[in-house]
C-alpha cells in the first residue's frame, strides 16, 4: 500500500471522488485547488482524499472516498492518519458531511466533533436528491479535529 499526491490529471480519479461527492459540478469547484492524495493497493487506486488549505491554521477535507469493495477495511482510516501527519503543523482539520450516522460515527471515532451545520445545503446545492442508507441528505454537518 502506498499513498501518492496527484499533481496533474486529477479527474482521472473522478470515479472514486464521485463516491464521496455525487455531483461532478461540485467536485469541479474544489478539485483544481485541492491537494489530492490517492491510496494505491497493488497499483490500483482504492481511496482518495481532496484537501484544501483554508489558512495557515486550518485545512479542510473536501472529499474522502473509498472504492465500494474496499470499504470497511481500514483504508479511509489509513488515509486520515496520513492526512493528520501531513497537516500536523496546522491547528485543525475541518470537513462537511451529510447526516449519515455511519459516516458521522466514523469521523467521531477519529477525533472529530460537530461544530455546526448548514441548513438545506444538499437540497439547495445539488441537482438531484442524495440518499445515504435510505435517508435523504439535507443539512451539511461540519466537523473539526484539533491537530
Amino acid at each position: 500500500m502506498i499513498i501518492k499526491e496527484i499533481h496533474s490529471n486529477k479527474k482521472e480519479y473522478l470515479n472514486i471522488l464521485l463516491i464521496g461527492d455525487e455531483d461532478e459540478d461540485m467536485i469541479d469547484k474544489y478539485l483544481d485547488e485541492s491537494r489530492l492524495f490517492v491510496l494505491f493497493k497493488n497499483n490500483t487506486a482504492i481511496c482518495a482524499c481532496a484537501v484544501i488549505k483554508i489558512d495557515d491554521k486550518t485545512a479542510e477535507i473536501k472529499n474522502l472516498a473509498t472504492v465500494f469493495e474496499f470499504q470497511n477495511k481500514g483504508f479511509a482510516s489509513r488515509m486520515l492518519d496520513f492526512i493528520f501527519e501531513k497537516y500536523k503543523n496546522f491547528e485543525k482539520i475541518i470537513l462537511g458531511t451529510g447526516e449519515n450516522e455511519k459516516t458521522l460515527n466514523f469521523y467521531k471515532k477519529r477525533g472529530f466533533f460537530e461544530t455546526g451545520r448548514i441548513k438545506n445545503f444538499f437540497t439547495d446545492n445539488y441537482k438531484k436528491p442524495i440518499f445515504e442508507n435510505g435517508k435523504q441528505l439535507v443539512d451539511m454537518i461540519y466537523l473539526e479535529k484539533k491537530i
